[in-house]
């Protein structure tokens, strides 16, 4: 088992940032990937980023490409999520999520997942 717990939500305004941690305890050393997902309300949970843990290769969605920054230290099991110059539309529920291997190579859907955090709420300010 891995748990898993987001902070650093909050209300920004538009144009602002924020940067969400995630803190892994458990069995760690199994996991594969880690990634961001959002879901805004009335809308599906939606991919966020995703960082190979062992290489720190990442992957971001482009709607968040050249403004997000997925980046971990293995060290303290932390996964961060930099988010610059944020829009209302980045306005929802942010969580974190982690991956064993499953021969996916790059997980990018909710359902590479295994494990989930509770979420942190991001609210941006227009």
């Amino acid at each position: 088992q891995v748990q898993l717990v987001e902070s650093g939500g909050g209300l920004v305004q538009a144009g602002g940032s924020l940067r969400l941690s995630c803190v892994a305890s458990g069995q760690t050393s199994s996991t594969y990937a880690m990634g961001w997902f959002r879901q805004a309300p009335g809308k599906e949970r939606e991919f966020v980023a995703t960082i190979i843990l062992s290489s720190g290769r990442t992957n971001h969605a482009d709607s968040v490409k050249g403004r997000f920054t997925i980046s971990r230290d293995n060290a303290k099991n932390t996964m961060y999520l930099q988010m610059n110059n944020l829009k209302s539309e980045d306005t929802g529920v942010y969580s974190c999520a982690a991956a064993l291997f499953r021969g996916v190579f790059v997980p990018l859907s909710g359902s590479d997942y295994t494990y989930w955090g509770q979420g942190t709420q991001v609210t941006v300010s227009s």
